[in-house]
């Protein structure tokens, strides 16, 4: 059985294939071989608050000030944030910040630099 597919969304090779669909057996993401690579595209782009595409270490800059869970003082605007990891989810950029530490942001909410 040479199956060479790996599952996008968790990058597992254990897949296999169901009539005209690829099967992760991790977990369970079903897709289509020849669509594989326009989802790919699609998910795979982060926008910053002006349209530009983020990148993993890219710079960037808080546009308004954040309320930050736990702590008394909000993230001000203004605020650099230097070597960003692009993440799944909601806060697609994990980062940390000087003084606050290690942290998630949405991209909705930053320029890049």
């Amino acid at each position: 059985m040479s199956n060479n597919s790996v599952c996008p969304k968790c990058n597992s090779e254990f897949t296999y294939q169901d009539q005209d669909h690829m099967v992760c057996s991790q977990c369970f993401h079903e897709w289509v071989p020849s669509e594989e690579t326009v989802e790919a595209d699609a998910t795979d782009k982060v926008l910053d608050s002006n349209g530009n595409e983020l990148v993993n270490g890219d710079s960037v800059m808080v546009i308004k000030d954040l309320p930050v869970k736990g702590s008394p003082k909000p993230l001000k605007a203004g605020t650099k944030v230097k070597n960003i990891r692009l993440t799944d989810g909601d806060h697609n950029i994990s980062c940390k910040i000087d003084g606050f530490g290690a942290m998630n942001l949405k991209s909705e909410f930053v320029k890049k630099v």
